[in-house]
């Protein structure tokens, strides 16, 4: 199925790991004010080690038009706005979009790129607070992995372990979410009118890009609990839009299923070559081992596949973002709280 061209995406960064108020404006980046009528803007954003983006999209270059004409099929979808992940504390997003002015009642869906903490936590609140905002009983659509809401662990070399937090399903559920859990392509508002893409599970092919292996998975059997290798994150997605135009726009979390199999598993569900900006997690966060032999490689993919645009945020590493800033400067836009990116 073909990925519709649309006329703009906008990406509102509502939770990453830093925050810069003096950062200008470009043609693609809008930075939100230092000040106003005066006044500082206060309070400040809280940046912390997580994500949460706000997209919105615009199918044909005309408000009225797209309320108007996208398909009824995905009930809740008349906005054309999602949340991509919720962060890593029950009140972070919310107190950054308060700040930046975000309606929570246009929020028609939430997405979640994987089930870590650092992109789930403040899901709960989000929900209470979206169904307040819209003053409804209807549900709100969470498109969801299967495997994001398995009990797991980090189990690290030294024989050290410490127990992940996990969602829970039939929580969410009381608070109004209608879970959709897909490990394939999911095209929203719906197949008839295909304007986004989450990418579902995404295959590993580079032999660089190797997952989380401190990663393990709890294992039922009976009244005894095994914990198992999980070291490939399988839950991780990505969503893709197609811009006029210009090609695909790619959005990731952490990135846990490597940027470049991200990349190429877009281009070819997508059957689209051109790649205009990838923005999220590279996922290369630590210093030393396998993340950080994995830049280099990366970066010489990167250089081939030739985005125009590269937005590194969580989970990226400084080492590996001053790479891209070093070998394709022209090509980086620095990520920011309450910045809104344009494509």
């Amino acid at each position: 199925m073909k990925l519709q061209e649309i006329a703009k995406v906008t990406i509102t960064i509502l939770t990453d790991n830093s925050t810069d108020l003096l950062l200008s404006n470009s043609i693609h980046a809008t930075r939100p004010p230092l000040t106003k009528n005066e006044k500082f803007n206060l309070p400040l954003p809280i940046a912390e080690h997580g994500f949460s983006a706000l997209i919105k999209i615009n199918i044909h270059g005309k408000e009225n038009e797209d309320k108007t004409n996208v398909s009824k099929k995905l009930r809740n979808y008349k906005n054309n706005t999602l949340l991509f992940d919720a962060g890593p504390s029950q009140n972070g997003v919310i107190h950054n979009a308060d700040i930046f002015g975000v309606d929570f009642a246009l929020i028609d869906g939430v997405i979640l790129s994987h089930g870590h903490f650092d992109h789930f936590e403040g899901l709960a609140n989000i929900l209470k607070r979206i169904s307040s905002s819209k003053r409804t009983s209807a549900g709100i659509d969470l498109f969801v992995h299967p495997h994001a809401f398995l009990k797991r662990w980090e189990v690290y070399n030294d024989g050290k372990r410490a127990q992940m937090p996990y969602l829970d399903e039939e929580y969410l559920k009381k608070l109004g979410a209608v879970i959709h859990k897909r490990t394939g392509l999911t095209f929203l508002p719906s197949c008839e009118s295909p304007s986004l893409l989450v990418t579902g599970e995404i295959p590993r092919e580079t032999s660089f890009e190797k997952g989380f292996p401190f990663q393990y998975a709890e294992n039922r059997i009976g009244n005894k609990t095994t914990l198992v290798p999980d070291p490939l994150v399988r839950d991780d997605q990505a969503v893709v839009v197609n811009v006029k135009k210009k090609g695909l726009v790619i959005l990731t979390g952490c990135g846990h299923s490597g940027i470049i199999n991200t990349i190429n598993y877009a281009k070819k569900v997508t059957e689209v070559n051109n790649v205009h900006a990838v923005v999220g997690g590279f996922h290369h966060p630590a210093d030393g081992g396998i993340y950080e032999e994995a830049i280099e490689p990366t970066l010489e993919d990167l250089q081939k596949i030739d985005p125009d645009y590269l937005v590194p945020c969580h989970c990226t590493g400084w080492k590996a973002a001053n790479r891209i800033i070093d070998i394709m400067p022209e090509k980086y836009l620095q990520s920011s709280l309450g910045t809104v990116f344009s494509f």
